[in-house]
């Protein structure tokens, strides 16, 4: 595998980043984004928020 490349298996751990349990109930940590709906998280970066589907995006 080149250098820098991630594999499957990776990236399917990366789920855990959006997600937390607390008393048995499931919490999102990141908004969604509200032109593509449930289920697209907006990317948080250092001044913004942005969707990586439809380019949404909100400074904070």
């Amino acid at each position: 595998m080149a250098k820098g490349k991630k594999s499957k298996k990776d990236l399917k751990k990366q789920v855990y980043k959006y997600y937390k349990i607390e008393g048995g109930k499931i919490v999102r940590l990141r908004k969604f984004c509200p032109i593509c709906g449930p289920g697209y998280f907006l990317a948080e970066h250092k001044d913004r928020l942005s969707c990586g589907r439809c380019g949404y995006t909100v400074k904070k």
